[in-house]
C-alpha cells in the first residue's frame, strides 16, 4: 500500500481503519464502526469478519484455513470469479479469490459508516477473456453492504462469466437452523448428480450434505438460529442464482484446511450467477452484484 493512502487512511477514518498484518502476515484492513467491527484481507479481497457489537460474528472462519498467497481463505466471503466450480486445469472457483486485490480508496460516510473500495489487478490468468474491470465494493455499518461491479472494456467482444459472493454464515448448530425464502424454486441438485429439481419446504433443515443451485430467484433467504437466537437476512440485486451449500461430515473429512466438526457451525447462503444463469455483458456494458447482510434478534 502506498504512503499516501497510508496518510489518507490516518485522515479520512482515524481510529476507525487501519491497516495491519493479518495471519500469515496478510495485509488486512481492520474497520470498527459505532455498529461493528470487520476485517478484510486485500488477498481475494477477502471479508473474513463482520461482528455487530455485543453480538456472535456472523461469518464462519475455518480454524483450519491457510493464510497464503497460493491458496484461497476458507470463510468469510470470498469473491468467486470469472467462473463458479471445477475447471479442468483452473483455479477451483476462479482466480479472484486467489489475487491480491489493490485497495483503491477508503472513505466515511455522513451516516458514520466505513466504505472501501477494491480493484483486482491485471494478471496472466485473465488474458483468455474479453479486457475488463472489476471493482469491489465492501461498506460496514449496523449492516454489511458488498457490491461486486464487472466492466467490459471490449469494444466488439462479449464478456461471458459466472460471479458469486460465497457467503460464509456463523451458525450455532447447522440441524437447528430454519431456511425460508426458496420455496417454490427449480434448484439443481449436484448432490443427486445435478438432478434437477423443485423445492417444497419452507422452512429448509439441513441433516445431510447440501448442494443446490436455485435458479431463477432474486428474493432474500433468511435463517433463523435458535442456538445463537438471531434472525440473519441475506438480500441481494443483480443476482439470479443463490447457492446453499454445507459439505457435513464425509466431505469435511476431505477437506484440508476445514476442521472435521466444523461443519457443524456454519451454511452457506451464496448469491450470484451461475450455471444457466450466467452473464454476457456486451461491449461497455456493466454488470452489479450487491449482497446486504443484516441480522436481527430472534423473538421466540
Amino acid at each position: 500500500m502506498t504512503t499516501n493512502l497510508e496518510q489518507s487512511l490516518k485522515e479520512e477514518t482515524p481510529g476507525r481503519v487501519s491497516m495491519l498484518d493479518g495471519q500469515g502476515e496478510l495485509p488486512m484492513l481492520a474497520v470498527n464502526t459505532r455498529w461493528s467491527t470487520a476485517e478484510i484481507y486485500l488477498h481475494g479481497a477477502h471479508v473474513t469478519q463482520f461482528r455487530k457489537k455485543d453480538e456472535a460474528p456472523l461469518l464462519f472462519l475455518s480454524q483450519c484455513s491457510r493464510f497464503d498467497d497460493d491458496h484461497p481463505i476458507r470463510g468469510g466471503i470470498p469473491v468467486i470469479f470469472p467462473w463458479f466450480g471445477f475447471r479442468e486445469g483452473l483455479p477451483q472457483h476462479g482466480f479472484a479469490r486467489l489475487k491480491s486485490w489493490d485497495l483503491e480508496e477508503v472513505v466515511s460516510g455522513a451516516d458514520g459508516s466505513v466504505s472501501a473500495r477494491f480493484r483486482l489487478p491485471d494478471c496472466p490468468e485473465a488474458s483468455t477473456l474479453p479486457p475488463f474491470v472489476a471493482d469491489y465494493t465492501v461498506t460496514v455499518k449496523d449492516s454489511l453492504n458488498l457490491q461486486l461491479a464487472i466492466t467490459n472494456q471490449s469494444k466488439e467482444d462479449t464478456l461471458t462469466f459466472e460471479d458469486c459472493l460465497h457467503t460464509y454464515l456463523e451458525v450455532g448448530d447447522v440441524t437447528a437452523v430454519s431456511i425460508r425464502g426458496l420455496k417454490g424454486l427449480n434448484y439443481l441438485d449436484k448432490v443427486a448428480n445435478f438432478a434437477r429439481k423443485l423445492e417444497t419446504d419452507d422452512p429448509i433443515r439441513i441433516g445431510s450434505e447440501v448442494d443446490r443451485v436455485y435458479l431463477e430467484t432474486t428474493g432474500a433467504v433468511e435463517v433463523r438460529d435458535p442456538c445463537i437466537g438471531r434472525r440473519t437476512i441475506v438480500e441481494k440485486e443483480g443476482s439470479t442464482a443463490t447457492i446453499l451449500w454445507n459439505p457435513w461430515a464425509a466431505k469435511a473429512q476431505q477437506m484440508t484446511d476445514f476442521g472435521n466438526e466444523e461443519y457443524f457451525r456454519m451454511l452457506c447462503v451464496e448469491s450470484g450467477n451461475i450455471a444457466p444463469n450466467d452473464i454476457k455483458l456486451t461491449p461497455g456494458q456493466t454488470a452489479t452484484l450487491k449482497l446486504k447482510l443484516r441480522s436481527e434478534p430472534l423473538l421466540q
